[in-house]
């Protein structure tokens, strides 16, 4: 299974940093390959290629505001295999979060 994410929070420093670590960390300890973009004080960081998100099987957007290209994002949305969630619940709820987006993958 394959999940791609972005995770950009109000600030763009703290919290944007820590949705991703947790995610990473969670999807490593489950056998899972993810890509994680950030979006914060730092620019884009590991942008995420669309070729990437047409190949993924769940795309999290960790997100508090608007995202630079939302729109590559727009078939998962259609699809239903998009989950959108402030970065605080991939930091506090990264087992379940990474569960449903395991979930959707099925």
């Amino acid at each position: 299974m394959k999940i791609v994410a972005v995770c950009a929070c109000t600030a763009g420093i703290a919290h944007t940093y820590m949705a991703q670590e947790a995610i990473e960390q969670e999807c490593a300890r489950r056998g899972i390959e993810c890509k994680v973009e950030t979006q914060g004080g730092m620019g884009i960081d590991n942008e995420i290629e669309q070729e990437e998100v047409d190949a993924a099987d769940v795309a999290i957007l960790a997100v508090s505001v608007g995202i630079e290209m939302e729109d590559r994002f727009d078939d998962k949305r259609d699809e239903g295999r998009l989950l959108e969630v402030d970065p605080s619940v991939a930091i506090k709820n990264t087992a379940d979060l990474i569960g449903e987006a395991a979930a959707l993958a099925e």
